[in-house]
């Protein structure tokens, strides 16, 4: 990206809405603009975890304020991401759908690891470079992330599901303080956070940095009151704990440098902070400027470089890790992307879909390594739960019905046969695996893909007279693949001319 591009990252919280536009300027990005909304979508899961209607509305009305100030924006330019709230949510592609539309640019679930990570990114880019080995605690309004890194690099990462939201309404439901239900609410916290401590443990780590809401908020009072800036210690929780046992209500409570839209949660953040405290031994923590959606903004420098981009990094320890074919996942990716090069010009950003099609071949037969039958079936699986740092949700679960559906039936793909560009991927994938069947590099002398104009939905494969001929068996397994694509809604013609 060029010196003086803009980028934006939509950061979709269980608490608020945030949207950072930035300009890039020798590799560092500043801040042109920040807006930030109260959505309170953590408060809108009922019993069932679904988004309440009030919930989604809430959502959409303030992306649609964001979509606003982010038009003339690239789609490359633009990275929107959610968090624990709708990872829980089960009805999250309803309100996704239409939030899609609403902002004008995708949105990504991300893992709670891959948010971890991103926070990481985004707290070390906004610090002096430094050797010390980094603790960074986010305490979000569904959950809480730590990661253990050093410089730029998140070595540790992990999501728990505990948060400000969350707890506040389950110990502090009607926003009274007392004793016990503080005691109550770290000792609940401390259970869920108590695997942490081997992790996590004070050797492991020179210092502490918390990262967005509750961390600043408690920063923001702490400083207020005269204790010393950018930082938060063991005295000031206990200092501010007595003050809101003191005022007995959020509705009450007066403090200098409290925000309003951080009363009804402030209970819950408070009683994670001081378990965070307790359980790894912390005496002092540092209040980081950079948090999530500063992590998104320097990630999509990284992904407008192929070298630099984390995710084939991903996929290069995945292959490893399952012993793939190195050699024939190679031969597959070749062909597919000359495939794919001959049905979709170099046009609209067709480059970093050819990159996603690449790496489907380059993990095509990971499964193998489970069982060789119905390895397919075992490599989408591990996709879909694998822990793969830079990916998105959506995006892995992308690849596994690319690996899903490389090779057999073609029904049994719970896909949307409608989307031209991943109908594009598949069909060049499949035919790449049909031509490197024998394991060495195919003849592809004469042969052409065309595809139909839109909205046809019409492939042709031509091949020069003698091929079949010479190739009989691939020629065989390319008349099936006509057979096995006139059950979908697409046609796919082979001939030789």
């Amino acid at each position: 990206m060029q010196n003086g591009t803009r980028l934006a990252a939509v950061d979709l919280g269980s608490n608020s809405f945030r949207l950072e536009i930035g300009r890039l300027d020798q590799g560092q990005i500043h801040r042109t603009e920040y807006l930030k909304e109260t959505v309170r979508q953590g408060n809108g899961l009922d019993a069932d975890r679904n988004l309440t209607p009030e919930a989604m509305q809430r959502g959409w009305d303030c992306l649609a304020r964001f979509g606003e100030r982010l038009a003339g924006f690239k789609t490359t330019e633009v990275r929107a991401v959610a968090t624990q709230t709708l990872r829980e949510a089960h009805n999250r592609d309803e309100f996704l759908t239409r939030a899609h539309t609403i902002l004008g640019f995708p949105i990504d679930v991300i893992s709670g690891r891959e948010e971890a990570r991103l926070i990481y990114q985004g707290v070390a880019h906004l610090l002096p470079q430094s050797d010390e080995r980094r603790l960074v605690v986010d305490i979000g309004g569904r959950s809480t992330e730590m990661i253990l890194g050093q410089g730029l690099e998140a070595r540790t990462m992990e999501s728990y599901r505990v948060g400000s939201v969350a707890w506040s309404m389950r110990y502090f439901p009607e926003g009274q303080f007392s004793p016990r239900a503080f005691e109550t609410a770290e000792i609940a916290a401390k259970a869920v956070l108590d695997e942490a401590l081997n992790v996590y443990r004070r050797s492991a780590w020179d210092v502490a940095y918390g990262s967005s809401g509750t961390m600043g908020a408690v920063s923001d009072v702490l400083t207020a009151a005269g204790w010393p800036a950018g930082l938060v210690s063991r005295e000031g929780l206990d200092w501010l704990l007595d003050r809101l046992l003191k005022a007995q209500s959020g509705e009450r409570l007066k403090l200098e440098g409290m925000k309003d839209d951080r009363r009804a949660v402030i209970g819950g953040g408070i009683s994670v902070l001081r378990a965070v405290f307790d359980l790894l031994g912390i005496e002092q923590m540092q209040t980081a400027q950079g948090a999530l959606r500063h992590g998104v903004l320097y990630d999509l420098l990284d992904r407008d470089q192929e070298v630099s981009d984390l995710r084939s990094t991903t996929v290069q320890r995945l292959a490893r890790k399952f012993n793939a074919d190195s050699e024939q996942a190679q031969r597959v990716s070749n062909v597919s992307r000359h495939l794919f090069q001959m049905v979709r010009p170099f046009t609209t950003g067709p480059e970093r879909q050819q990159r996603k099609l690449e790496w489907a071949a380059q993990l095509h037969e990971i499964g193998s390594q489970v069982s060789h039958s119905d390895y397919h079936r075992h490599g989408a699986y591990i996709l879909d739960h694998a822990d793969a740092p830079g990916f998105a949700l959506s995006e892995l679960h992308t690849l596994s019905l690319l690996v899903l559906g490389h090779r057999g039936k073609l029904r049994k793909l719970e896909a949307d046969f409608e989307d031209r560009t991943f109908i594009q991927q598949l069909l060049c994938l499949r035919l790449a695996v049909i031509l490197c069947h024998a394991r060495r590099e195919p003849d592809l002398k004469g042969l052409q893909l065309e595809a139909g104009a839109e909205p046809g939905r019409l492939f042709v494969l031509n091949y020069r007279p003698d091929w079949a001929q010479a190739f009989p068996q691939s020629a065989y397994l390319l008349q099936e693949e006509v057979l096995a694509w006139q059950k979908t809604p697409w046609q796919l013609i082979v001939s030789g001319f």
